[in-house]
């Protein structure tokens, strides 16, 4: 095994970056946008400090040196975030994307901010997945136009992973298109199927459409539509369309994909986060209400832990941006270091199974049909 040191400029910086190399395998990079989230860099440098024993990657946090680590000095007690860890490295930049900003405002001109920074080195190869808990607007607009989206792909989206009955959930869109065409939903149908069967092993995951009631007939025009479109194209796209499916039933075990335009998968998924909260206070607070509560709990307490575990979205990490050529996560913009923490092995994960790569093999054999197609019609 020889260590390898790889050195590259960008923007009149040097970066240097160990690789361990045997054969054709090396240490896979994750670059980590430090600075993005409403409670960064604290959760970021926690998150990443945490996760990197557990990885086989490095973890490139992306944000202002100095900032980072005067925190680790804070934190840990050290000058230096590599005395944590040789794995843990940080690339220098001096603006930051914040919240309130204006995506494509944002993206043009903060050039030096860390999620510019972080999507250029994506980009060029210097990184494998790119991480931000930072404006949503932004790193969508980011991963859209300076990674680029996948040829044959009309809208890149987020796909979401949440717990449901002995299985997860995946949830698509959950955010990124608040306006979506029915070839919207078949095409986010088809890229969850992807990702399910390449990254987790779903065999033939299910698809439901989010509507208000079963039947083919219910809901608007954008449901009516995509119901008849995911009916006629399922079986053509490989995609195991069941039907509509209602919320009530979305965590029944029974769909492994539930598909609907960003704007209601926002809200759904946030009705689900508050909902996991109010319950699991709820039970603690029973618990807890008085000394005869809290004695007769005790028995229960592996059982609560596990129910506990199983109902937490942080447990399952960040949602993937599924359509653009390079990997690109998506973590909770009120993330903690727990949340970073999986949100990094979920990233790892998520490269290792080159689910990015089928995607486009897939939409390349599609245009490519395509294309046979419209020249044998003229």
């Amino acid at each position: 095994m020889t260590l390898i040191n790889i050195s590259y400029k960008i923007e009149k910086k040097i970066i240097y970056i160990n690789k361990l190399q045997k054969g054709e395998e090396y240490i896979m990079i994750i670059i980590l946008d430090a600075m993005g989230g409403d409670n960064a860099p604290e959760a970021t440098i926690k998150g990443a400090v945490k996760a990197i024993n557990q990885i086989e990657s490095e973890i490139l946090l992306v944000g202002n040196k100095d900032i980072i680590n005067k925190k680790v000095k804070e934190l840990y007690n050290k000058e230096d975030i590599t005395e944590i860890s040789p794995k843990l490295k940080i690339y220098h930049t001096t603006e930051t994307i914040e919240m309130e900003d204006i995506p494509t405002v944002a993206i043009k001109n903060k050039k030096d901010s860390s999620m510019v920074v972080g999507f250029n080195l994506l980009k060029e190869g210097k990184g494998d997945v790119f991480i931000s808990a930072g404006n949503s607007g932004a790193l969508l607009t980011g991963a859209t136009l300076l990674v680029g989206r996948i040829k044959g792909v009309d809208r890149p989206a987020l796909a979401g992973i949440l717990p449901a009955y002995k299985s997860r959930l995946v949830l698509m869109d959950c955010g990124a298109n608040t306006n979506c065409k029915p070839i919207n939903l078949l095409q986010f149908a088809q890229m969850a199927s992807i990702y399910l069967e390449t990254t987790i092993g779903v065999d033939n995951p299910k698809v439901g459409l989010l509507n208000i009631g079963t039947e083919e007939t219910k809901g608007n025009d954008l449901t009516k539509e995509s119901y008849k479109l995911l009916k006629e194209k399922s079986n053509e796209l490989g995609v195991n369309f069941i039907g509509n499916i209602e919320g009530r039933d979305a965590f029944s075990g029974k769909v492994d994909i539930v598909v609907t335009d960003g704007f209601t998968g926002n809200n759904f998924l946030k009705a689900v986060e508050g909902l996991g909260k109010f319950v699991k206070r709820t039970l603690s607070e029973s618990l807890k209400k008085n000394l005869l509560s809290k004695l007769a709990s005790i028995p229960s307490l592996p059982a609560i832990k596990r129910f506990a575990k199983s109902v937490d979205y942080k447990e399952y990490g960040g949602a993937l941006f599924l359509g653009v050529k390079k990997p690109v996560v998506k973590a909770h913009g009120s993330s903690d270091a727990k949340v970073f923490e999986f949100t990094i092995k979920q990233a790892e994960q998520f490269v290792k199974n080159k689910a990015v790569d089928k995607l486009i093999n897939q939409f390349s054999k599609e245009m490519e049909e395509k294309n046979k197609t419209e020249i044998t019609n003229e």
